[in-house]
């Protein structure tokens, strides 16, 4: 199974506020997102949430849909069983965050990989009777959303191209949550070429949307 990290703090009464899956995807533990994702949990233990962490590179999770896992793709418990802590950890949370580097535009291969193999048919969403039919939503239970990621292109050239990663996870995604689900999302653009001052500007920026966000 995928390694997940367990980080619970809980408010003076005893009762956790909010229960938060952070899905963590940068291969260095040095890099700039690690320093986004401590700003990110720090404020979710302020805001007393039970927090779980999945750093999908440290846990080594296998982000290939096999040909024998599209075979029993609607097999939702044998499916299931493959991922079955994440699975698990995105039925537990109300609160999903995403923290991330831009590559080519879009989601790095292995947080694209992980959508595939978890985000399934009978949990993440509901398919019609022998598979046909309108999709229904499935992360009703989620009431809060953010998304948190570096681009290496400007604003501009980002939207130009459509950014692909952005709608995957802020329109897709987002479109199977709680319909007044609180979203944020926060970038660093022109990551390649950012300075000590805009690195600190952004990580403000984080901690602002995240103070939001947990209001």
């Amino acid at each position: 199974p995928a390694r997940t990290v367990h980080r619970p703090r809980q408010a003076r009464n005893g009762q956790f506020l909010m229960k938060t899956l952070v899905v963590y995807c940068h291969p260095d533990p040095n890099s700039f997102n690690a320093a986004v994702l401590d700003v990110v949990v720090g404020k979710l233990h302020g805001a007393s949430s039970e927090v779980q962490i999945i750093d999908l590179y440290r846990s080594g999770f296998d982000p290939v849909l096999s040909r024998d896992d599209l075979e029993r793709y609607l097999d939702v418990e044998n499916n299931a069983n493959l991922v079955r802590s994440h699975v698990d950890a995105i039925s537990w949370c109300d609160s999903l965050i995403f923290v991330y580097p831009t590559w080519w535009y879009g989601l790095p291969a292995m947080l694209k990989g992980w959508l595939d193999r978890t985000m399934l048919p009978g949990k993440a969403f509901h398919m019609g009777e022998d598979g046909k039919g309108p999709f229904k939503p499935g992360l009703r239970h989620i009431t809060r959303f953010a998304v948190f990621t570096t681009c290496g292109a400007s604003w501009l050239w980002t939207l130009a191209v459509g950014a692909p990663g952005k709608r995957t996870l802020m329109r897709a995604l987002r479109a199977g949550c709680a319909i007044r689900a609180r979203t944020r999302f926060v970038a660093h653009y022109l990551m390649d070429s950012s300075t000590p001052e805009t690195r600190a500007r952004h990580l403000a920026r984080v901690g602002r949307a995240m103070d939001q966000l947990v209001a």
